[in-house]
Parts: C-alpha cells; structure tokens; sequence
C-alpha cells in the first residue's frame, strides 16, 4: 500500500525511546519512517552533535563524571553546548527522562546512552534509506558568521556521509536557510512566536505572509507548528512550489486531518502510531 503522506520521527522516536539518541533512531528505522528528523548544536571543539537545547537539560540529559580530574566546568548540565567540548558532551547520559510528562510514560529508557555525533547518526541511517531532516539549533542573538560556520560544518558532514541528496535542513532562524548550499533541501519552520510583529527570526523578512517570505528565503518546504496549519496555509505553500511538514503530531485524527489537508509529512513522537494512521485501510 502506498502512504498518505510522508513519516518523518520527530527527535527519532521520542515517545518510545531516548529523544535525538542512536537507539530512538534505530527504532524510528525499524518502524519504517520515511525520514528521521533530529536536532544539532556546535560543540566548542567544532563537532556537530546531537541535541534539541543550546543549553544542556536537566530533563533529558544528566551528569556522570568530569571529562578529566579537576575539570572546572564540571557539571556539565546547565550549560552551553557551544561551551564544551565533545570529550565534555560524551560524559552525559542522555538515555533517561527525568520528568513525570507524558513521555516519561512512554519512553523506554536506555541507561548510559550517550550524546551522538552527526557522524555517527549518518553511519546509522546511511544503508536504511530514509531521509536526513536536520534541524539548527540557533536564536536571532547568534551573529552572521556563527551561524554560517554552523551551517558549514553540518554541511561537510552531511557530505563526507554521502547523505547531501537526501538530507534538509531545518531552522526557525531563516539565516540558516539562506547559508544552506542549494544541493540541500531548506525547510522553513515557523510557529506562532516566530511569526509575531517585528519578529527577528525569519532573516528579515515580514512575517504577514510566511509562505511569500519561506520561498524568498530559498526554502524548498514549510514546516508549521500543527496548532497553525490550516487548509489554506497548506494551499498557498503548494502553489509556491513548498511542500509542507507538519509538526508535532501524536493524535491519529490528527493525523488523519492534516493529510486531508494536503499535508506532504507528518512529523510526529510516535512513528508507530503513525505508520497505522497514514496508510489506507
């Protein structure tokens, strides 16, 4: 049978396994999603590695021991990724949940997990198939030339894995999207804060019309916040040549509705849930 639309695991699997971590990522393979969608950050060191904050959560993350006898900067947790190194970053166990939220009910912990690299996920997912949906974890207080760097390094590994032609990149900061080389797709994401009046989140570009905007900051998709998506917004990303990627969704008639809509993918926490609910019966 053919699917509705495209799976993308949102954070690799985040409702079943570790969020942004080889074993959710496996998972999310396993259950057979069509792209794996995933967060970096920019080590002091210079490696792009796994995570969805720029500064190290206490909700997902937790520390073990110092990279080395006496390191000052020890703990880690608390702080900025941009701030450590990947000796720091590797001593963190990332493979519990440390909050009573609805994921912690449903995730299965993976104790001792570590923090990957982008290389390491690009090995993992190179022979599956599935695609590569990147997202840069910057803020509009991040200058130009960081952002560029940023953008360049996940470039060269995307490349060096051979993954160019079937990897995106993702960012609410729209700067990202006018650095990415065009042999990457760009996906524009927006959300209701990202879209506010005198936002300085979309490269400086008005936030009236984020589709006419998405498409002059060379995005090649739109990725709205499920509670903004609607038939129209859909409708007038397709006719600006945009596909459209809806984010979060764990609810089936959910689902179900923004593929009524048009949708293109369904980023969601539970691909299991979502493998049933976007094939026909």
């Amino acid at each position: 049978m053919i699917r509705t639309a495209e799976l993308h695991g949102h954070r690799g699997a985040r409702g079943l396994l570790p969020e942004n971590t080889l074993p959710g990522f496996a998972h999310a393979l396993d259950l057979g999603v069509d792209a794996v969608e995933l967060d970096v950050g920019l080590s002091a060191d210079g490696v792009v590695v796994l995570g969805h904050d720029q500064v190290l959560s206490p909700v997902t993350l937790a520390d073990t021991a110092p990279a080395h006898p006496g390191d000052p900067a020890f703990p880690y947790v608390g702080k900025a990724v941009r701030d450590l190194t990947l000796a720091q970053l590797r001593t963190l166990d990332a493979g519990t949940r440390r909050t009573a939220d609805a994921f912690a009910v449903t995730q299965r912990a993976a104790p001792g997990t570590r923090i990957p690299t982008l290389a390491e996920v690009c090995d993992l997912v190179a022979p599956s198939g599935a695609a590569l949906a990147v997202e840069l974890k910057t803020d509009p207080s991040w200058p130009d030339a960081d952002v560029a760097r940023f953008v360049a390094a996940v470039a060269d590994v995307l490349r060096t894995a051979g993954l160019a032609a079937r990897s995106r990149l993702l960012a609410f900061d729209w700067r990202v999207l006018t650095e990415t080389p065009r042999e990457f797709g760009r996906v524009a994401l927006i959300e209701r804060k990202t879209l506010a009046p005198g936002t300085r989140w979309l490269a400086g570009l008005p936030s009236r019309d984020p589709v006419a905007s998405a498409a002059a900051a060379g995005a090649t998709a739109l990725s709205p916040e499920h509670a903004i998506t609607t038939p129209g917004l859909v409708d007038d990303a397709h006719d600006a040549g945009l596909a459209v990627a809806v984010w979060t969704v764990n609810d089936p008639e959910d689902m179900a509705r923004f593929v009524k809509y048009g949708a293109d993918a369904i980023v969601t926490d539970y691909p299991d849930m979502a493998a049933r609910a976007l094939v026909p019966a």
